[in-house]
């Protein structure tokens, strides 16, 4: 596993959308290109943002720090271009745009891992304690055999959670994230674990409350698990936001940093692609977004040189 502490954050630059990309950049409602000519243009675009992290690094951002996730399936060209640049490469193992987790090459999935031979192999999990309870166990098998798989490899397993509230659960209270996501947060990574779902580090939605942050920790490392980090997802949130989330969970113990994507570069690509602006200005875009996200999480944690690099790419 590469090494990842309080001291030593990762800030991972994530870019492995696929049929979401498709529906919201690309107006596909199904999420899926018309053509290998629109395949190619989502390639293009992903080639784009990369670009956006190397201006992010030439301008000083550090190397060190920095990471990538990004797909096989528009990302291929990116993901080694990254492993070329020394960078973290982190990338997903599940099939995009599904309501379960479903590996998106079936039985050949560690065969795809070993030819981009990532630092970190990532899934997407949906879950919920009111979901159906007979789909819910089927997924978290499915997610154990992975796990297992990929430690027996020596490979670490980076396990992005998403928790979205039922109708119900949402209608019950003025604020789901804050008053029932984090307590659903806490019983979807017990029972994950004890279906025998160890994953390295947990890739989840942000808090509010530095208490809650605190308790999701102590979750993950429960029974043992202390080398156990999480990081915060992006989920698309607006700058104050996203901004809140990164202030209250850098200075938590266990909190190593973030893995934030569309919010770095979803409006300077869609300018590109829609309005065919300069494609330059987006890179300089993407890359002042990026670093402002690294210098807030930086700042809220207060004892971590910037570390900033001099040269350039």
């Amino acid at each position: 596993m590469p090494d990842l502490d309080e001291a030593h954050p990762l800030f991972l630059f994530a870019m492995d959308q696929r049929s979401s990309l498709l529906e919201h950049t690309y107006d596909e409602a199904d999420g899926e290109p018309i053509d290998e000519a629109e395949a190619e243009r989502v390639r293009a675009g992903k080639q784009l943002v990369y670009r956006g992290v190397l201006t992010a690094l030439a301008a000083g951002a550090s190397r060190e720090r920095t990471g990538v996730l990004v797909d096989e399936r528009y990302g291929a060209d990116v993901a080694r271009l990254v492993k070329e640049a020394g960078l973290q490469l982190a990338m997903p193992v599940e099939r995009s745009g599904r309501e379960w987790f479903e590996l998106e090459y079936g039985d050949d999935w560690m065969a795809h891992v070993d030819a981009f031979d990532p630092d970190w192999v990532k899934v997407l999990v949906r879950d919920n304690p009111d979901f159906d309870p007979g789909h819910r166990e089927q997924q978290a098998s499915d997610l154990a055999a992975v796990a297992s798989a990929l430690h027996d490899a020596g490979r670490s397993f980076l396990v992005e959670l998403l928790v979205p509230g039922t109708d119900a659960q949402k209608a019950s209270v003025d604020d789901y994230d804050r008053e029932l996501r984090p307590d659903l947060v806490v019983q979807v990574v017990e029972y994950l674990q004890d279906h025998g779902v160890e994953a390295d580090v947990w890739k989840l939605e942000g808090l509010d409350e530095r208490a809650d942050a605190e308790r999701i920790v102590r979750t993950v490392r429960r029974g043992g698990r202390d080398a156990v980090q999480c990081i915060v997802l992006g989920r698309d949130a607006p700058e104050e936001q996203l901004d809140h989330w990164l202030r209250t969970a850098a200075p938590v113990d266990g909190f190593v940093g973030f893995a934030i994507g569309r919010s770095n570069w979803e409006e300077p690509l869609e300018d590109v692609v829609r309005e065919h602006l300069d494609t330059q200005a987006a890179e300089a875009s993407i890359a002042a977004n990026y670093r402002h996200f690294v210098d807030t999480w930086l700042e809220a944690r207060g004892d971590v040189e910037h570390g900033v690099d001099a040269g350039s790419i």
